[in-house]
C-alpha cells in the first residue's frame, strides 16, 4: 500500500502462493516472483529441498522492477541452486515476436468472481493491440493433480520451517489456526507422500517447458476474487463455489509457484465497482528479463499505475461474495474502497494527485501473524 500511495518507489517481499502478485493486482502496481534460485535466500538450515517460496521486487513500473531485481539477484556460493543475475537493462523487444497464451480460468476449473475474466482478457487484448500475438490456450495440466502436489509440498515446507514455533508454548498461540492445521498436516506426511507430490511437480515442469516452445508467456489473473473487506480472513466462497481450505481462493497462483517459474504481475485496470485487478505473465524458468521487456511494452501503452480508480462506492457499501458469504472468522475493520478520483473518459491516463491515497488491500497485506506467509 505504501508503494501504491507513492510513499516509496520500490519494495520487496516474498511469494509462496501469490504474496507479490495478489497485492500488486489489488493495488494497481507491478510485482514479480522471479525464477526460483535467482534471488538467494538465507543459507540457513536446509538449502536443497524446499523450492516453493522466493523473494522478489514490487514497483510502479517495469524499469524500477528490473532495477530492484538487479540488486536482489545473483548467485550465492553457499546456495546450491543459484542462478546468474539477469542484465538489469530492459530487453528491447519487438512486439511482433511476442507470443501470449491466455489461460483464463484454466478451462473452467478456477472459480472467478464476475468481471475478473473480462477485465483480464481486455488486458491481453491491449497486448494484442501493441502487435503481440495472443491466443486462448487450453488448460495444459490436470487442476486436481496440481492442487494435490502443491498442498502436499506446501504443508511439508510449513512443517519443516515452523514446527518449532508450534512446539513452543510461548509462540503457539501467536500462530493462526489455519497455519497450525497446515503444519500438523505436514508433520503427518511420509517421505513417499512428498516424493509422489514431487513427481507431479516434475511432470508439470516438463509440460510447461514444452508449452514455452510455443509461448513466451502464459497469462492468468492475479486473483480469483476482487479485494475483500478487512474483516474477512479469506473468501468462504467464490462464484458460488465453497473454498475447502483457507488458501484455495489463491489456486490460480500455484502453476508458477509449484514449478519455480517467473511470474510478473501487471495492472489490468479497474472493474465495474472501481476495484483494481491484474494479470500475471508466467514464463519459462530463466526468462525473467524477457518478461520484464514485455511488461515494459505494456506499461508504455497503458500506464495503469499513473491512472486513478473511479469514484468510491457510497458510504457503508460492502462488497460481498455472491450469496453474501464471508469467512467463518471475522476481525474488526471495514471495507477499504478505492479513493475518490477522476478517470478520463476512456479509463486511462490521468495526472496523479499531489498526495494520492492507496488502493485496496486486505489486512493480510498490511500485517500478518506468524505462519501467515502465502
Amino acid at each position: 500500500m505504501a508503494l501504491a500511495a507513492r510513499m516509496v518507489a520500490i519494495a520487496d517481499g516474498s511469494d509462496m502462493m501469490g504474496s507479490l502478485r495478489n497485492p500488486a493486482g489489488w493495488n494497481n502496481v507491478y510485482g514479480m516472483r522471479p525464477s526460483w534460485g535467482l534471488v538467494p535466500g538465507e543459507p540457513a538450515g536446509d538449502t536443497f529441498l524446499h523450492q516453493i517460496s522466493t523473494e522478489g521486487p514490487m514497483a510502479r513500473s517495469p524499469a524500477d522492477l528490473a532495477l530492484l531485481l538487479g540488486v536482489m539477484a545473483g548467485p550465492d556460493p553457499r546456495q546450491p541452486h543459484a542462478l546468474p543475475a539477469p542484465d538489469p537493462a530492459l530487453a528491447d523487444i519487438d512486439p511482433a515476436t511476442v507470443r501470449i497464451g491466455w489461460l483464463g480460468d484454466w478451462g473452467g476449473a478456477y472459480p472467478m468472481e464476475d468481471g475478473i475474466l473480462d477485465l483480464c482478457r481486455a488486458a491481453c487484448d491491449a497486448l494484442a493491440g501493441m502487435g503481440c500475438h495472443v491466443e486462448d490456450a487450453p488448460p495444459p495440466f490436470d487442476r486436481d493433480a496440481l492442487w494435490q502436489s502443491w498442498t502436499t509440498l506446501r504443508s511439508w515446507t510449513m512443517a519443516a520451517k515452523l514446527s518449532t514455533l508450534v512446539d513452543d508454548p510461548a509462540t503457539r498461540d501467536q500462530i493462526k489456526p489455519d497455519a497450525v492445521w497446515e503444519i500438523e498436516r505436514g508433520r503427518a506426511m511420509t517421505g513417499m507422500d512428498v516424493h509422489a507430490a514431487s513427481v507431479i511437480r516434475s511432470d508439470w515442469f516438463a509440460t510447461a517447458a514444452a508449452l514455452f516452445d510455443r509461448y513466451d508467456a502464459l497469462v492468468l489473473p492475479t486473483a480469483q476474487a476482487w479485494p475483500f473487506p478487512l474483516d474477512w480472513d479469506w473468501p468462504a466462497e467464490i462464484a458460488g463455489v465453497a473454498m475447502d481450505t483457507y488458501h484455495r481462493w489463491m489456486e490460480a497462483m500455484i502453476p508458477a509457484s509449484l514449478a519455480g517459474l517467473p511470474a510478473l504481475a501487471m495492472p489490468a485496470g479497474f472493474g465495474p465497482a472501481g476495484l483494481p485487478m491484474g494479470i500475471q505473465l508466467i514464463g519459462r524458468k530463466g526468462s525473467d528479463r524477457r518478461l520484464l521487456g514485455i511488461a515494459s511494452l505494456y506499461h508504455r501503452a497503458t500506464r495503469w499505475p499513473q491512472t486513478h480508480p473511479p469514484p468510491s462506492p457510497p458510504a457503508g457499501h460492502h462488497r460481498r461474495n455472491k450469496g453474501g458469504a464471508r469467512s467463518s472468522r471475522k476481525r474488526g475493520g471495514g471495507f477499504c474502497p478505492p479513493p475518490a478520483a477522476a478517470l478520463n473518459p476512456i479509463g486511462r491516463i490521468c495526472a496523479p494527485p499531489r498526495h494520492p491515497a492507496p488502493l485496496c488491500g486486505n489486512r493480510r497485506a498490511m500485517r500478518r501473524p506468524i505462519g501467515a506467509r502465502r
